[in-house]
C-alpha cells in the first residue's frame, strides 16, 4: 500500500494510523510526498519515498502568503498556489516511487492530486483517502460559480497531463473521488444522517495514530478544582490569532473561579499569561484531552473528531477552507457553539463556554457520536475495507 499525502499534519495523520494497521497485518506500507515534511509527521521507521520537494517559493513561504486569507480568496489560493502546483511538483516523484514499490493500492489523499493522476496513467488501483469530509457534502451547491472554478482547476489539471479521459473514453473524471472507494474519516452522525452517499463510501470514523512527542508539558499545573477547557487553533493558524487569543483570555478571566484555560499557542502573542491560564506552545493533544471538559478550537476536522471521540463538546471558530463546513457540522448536529474567529468578543466567548459546559444538551451531542465513532472501527475498518482491494 503506498500512501500519497500532501505536507499538512491532518492529512498525514490518519494515514499513520491505518498504516500501521495495515503493517501489523503483515502488509508492506510506505508513504510519498514532500520528503522533509513527512519526516516530522510520520513514525521514525516510516519509509518514505519522496515527492514534490521542489515546489517553487517552498512550503514555508506558501504559508506565510496564505495565512491571512479568508473566504473566496483563501480558496483561489488553496487551489491556484498550493493544490495544482502541488499536484505538478508531486507527480514526476510519485510517478518513481510506484515504479520502484510497486503497490497493489495507492492511498490518495483528496489534497494529493498527483497520486490518482499517476495511478491512472500506470494502472495502479487507487482509493481516496478523505482526511475531512466537506468536500463530499456539495459545499459549493449554494455558490454555484464558486463550484464551476473549483471544477476549471481541476479540469486544467487533468488537460496539462493528458488525463481528462480514459481508456474507455469518459471524461470528466474527478481526482478527489475514487470509484472504488472512499475513505471518510468520520461518521453521519457528524457529516450529517440525512446525507444520502454511494456504497462505496465507507464511514470508518476518526483513525489516531502516533504521534511525535511533546516533552515537557507540566501536567501537575492541572488544576483539580476546576472544569478545563483546552484552546487550540491547530498548527498553522496560531500567528494569526492574536486577536482571537485577546477574547480568550477575556473569557478566561472572568471564569478564573471556575474554568482553568489550556492555552496552545505561542508564549509571543500572549505574553504574562495569569496563574489560572496554562500556556504551553505546543500540547500533547491526544494526552490531554481525558482530561479535559471541552475545547476551544478552529473546526479543524482533526481537532473536532478528536474532540468528539473523548466525549467533549466544542466551542468552534472557522477561519477558512472546509473549516466553516465542519463548524456548521458540529453545529448542527448539537455538540458545540460557532463564534466568530475574527471578530469574537471576550463575553461572546464566556457565553458559548458556558453554554457548552453547563448545558448538558451538547455533551449529550458528543457523547452520542462518541459512541458512532466508537462503532465505526476507525484504522482497523479502514484496513478492512483496504485488504478487499486486493
Amino acid at each position: 500500500m503506498l500512501f500519497t499525502v500532501p505536507p499538512l499534519a491532518g492529512h498525514v495523520n490518519p494515514t499513520v494510523a491505518v498504516g500501521a494497521e495495515l503493517a501489523a497485518r503483515g502488509h508492506e506500507i510506505a508513504w510519498t510526498g514532500p520528503a522533509s515534511a513527512l519526516a516530522r509527521l510520520l513514525p521514525a521507521q516510516a519509509r518514505i519515498l519522496p515527492a514534490g520537494e521542489d515546489l517553487g517559493g517552498g512550503y514555508a513561504e506558501l504559508h506565510e502568503r496564505w495565512r491571512d486569507l479568508r473566504g473566496v480568496g483563501a480558496l483561489r489560493f488553496l487551489w491556484e498556489e498550493a493544490l495544482v502546483p502541488l499536484a505538478r511538483a508531486m507527480v514526476p516523484g510519485v510517478t518513481r516511487a510506484v515504479r520502484a514499490f510497486g503497490p497493489d493500492v495507492m492511498v490518495a489523499d483528496q489534497q494529493a492530486l498527483a497520486g490518482p493522476l499517476v495511478a491512472r496513467r500506470l494502472g495502479v488501483p487507487w482509493v481516496t483517502s478523505a482526511s475531512t469530509s466537506a468536500e463530499l457534502t456539495r459545499p459549493f451547491a449554494d455558490f454555484p460559480k464558486v463550484g464551476e472554478w473549483v471544477s476549471g482547476q481541476i479540469s486544467g489539471l487533468l488537460a496539462e497531463f493528458g488525463a481528462a479521459g480514459d481508456p474507455g473514453g469518459r471524461v470528466g473524471w474527478d481526482p478527489r473521488f475514487s470509484e472504488r472507494l472512499v475513505l471518510v474519516f468520520s461518521t453521519p452522525e457528524l457529516v450529517g444522517a440525512g446525507a444520502d452517499f454511494p456504497p462505496h463510501h465507507a464511514f470508518v470514523g476518526p483513525a489516531f495514530g502516533a504521534r511525535p512527542a511533546t516533552p515537557g508539558f507540566p501536567w501537575q499545573r492541572l488544576d483539580p478544582a476546576r472544569r478545563r477547557v483546552l484552546v487550540s487553533l491547530g498548527t498553522l493558524n496560531q500567528a494569526a490569532g492574536a486577536r482571537f487569543y485577546g477574547a480568550v483570555l477575556g473569557a478566561a478571566e472572568r471564569l478564573a473561579e471556575e474554568v482553568q484555560f489550556v492555552l496552545a499557542a505561542p508564549p509571543a502573542l500572549i505574553g504574562a499569561a495569569p496563574a489560572h491560564v496554562l500556556l504551553q506552545e505546543r500540547v500533547p493533544q491526544l494526552e490531554l484531552l481525558p482530561h479535559l471538559d471541552a475545547v476551544v478550537c478552529h473546526a479543524g476536522h482533526n481537532t473536532v473528531c478528536e474532540a468528539l471521540a473523548h466525549g467533549l463538546p466544542l466551542v468552534v471558530a472557522p477561519i477558512r477552507d472546509d473549516q466553516p463546513i465542519v463548524a456548521r457540522q458540529v453545529v448542527e448536529a448539537g455538540a458545540g457553539v460557532r463564534v466568530r474567529f475574527g471578530r469574537t468578543r471576550a463575553e461572546e466567548m464566556r457565553d458559548a463556554l458556558t453554554a457548552v459546559l453547563d448545558d448538558p444538551g451538547p455533551r449529550r451531542a458528543a457523547r452520542r457520536i462518541q459512541a458512532s465513532f466508537a462503532a465505526a472501527g476507525g484504522a482497523a475498518a479502514a484496513a478492512d475495507r483496504l485488504e478487499k482491494l486486493l
